[in-house]
């Protein structure tokens, strides 16, 4: 299901951003840090929409989108300023698990389930970790499973426009609180495939 195998069809609509990038002096370290800007407000804005209005959950998808669709731009911005190196593929990596955490826990303090949330954010980080620790024991790096991060985040950005008109609950929990189940779930069965793909490529 992931969507990350896509990245390679995106490049063509990247350029214009890139290059725009580029002319105002921008750095692909600086694109990084400004994507994790994007998640710690879409984290605000999802606490909001769970605990004053949830016209904030619209703001809060739009932020998500915008933190992966400048998690795309900043490996192309590096490629076309031919900076690319292992630190900026350290940093961008680093900030994106941050980023992962703090949404996940702007959705949990929202709906005030914290103990879903925990759930969630392991699965997530879990997921992005087997996924690294594949290269680390010297195979490629693995992006297959369930949900990759590309697919997270439309799943989050999705989820956030449909919690402002769909606000009520649902089997006893609103759509957040069921976005955390998903996420609790399906996280770690990607983890869990993304570790015996890469224990069976072992051996």
């Amino acid at each position: 299901m992931t969507l990350d195998k896509f990245r390679p069809y995106v490049s063509r609509f990247l350029d214009p951003f890139v290059r725009g990038f580029d002319r105002v002096g921008m750095t692909p370290d600086g694109v990084s840090i400004l994507a994790f800007g994007m998640a710690i407000l879409a984290a605000v804005a999802f606490l909001l929409g769970g605990r004053a209005d949830p016209v904030w959950y619209v703001a809060a998808a739009t932020l998500v989108f915008l933190n992966g669709w400048l998690d795309i731009i900043d490996g192309a911005l590096a490629r076309e300023q031919n900076v690319a190196s292992a630190g900026g593929d350290l940093l961008d990596h680093v900030l994106d698990r941050y980023a992962d955490i703090v949404v996940i826990g702007g959705l949990a303090a929202g709906v005030g389930d914290y103990f879903l949330g925990f759930l969630a954010v392991t699965g997530v980080v879990m997921t992005s970790y087997l996924g690294t620790q594949a290269q680390a024991v010297g195979l490629d790096r693995v992006y297959g499973g369930l949900v990759g991060r590309a697919d997270r985040l439309a799943i989050i950005g999705l989820a956030g426009f449909l919690a402002f008109p769909l606000s009520g609950e649902y089997g006893g929990l609103t759509l957040i609180g069921w976005l955390l189940v998903f996420l609790a779930v399906v996280g770690h069965l990607t983890a869990l495939q993304r570790f015996f793909y890469s224990w069976s490529a072992l051996e």
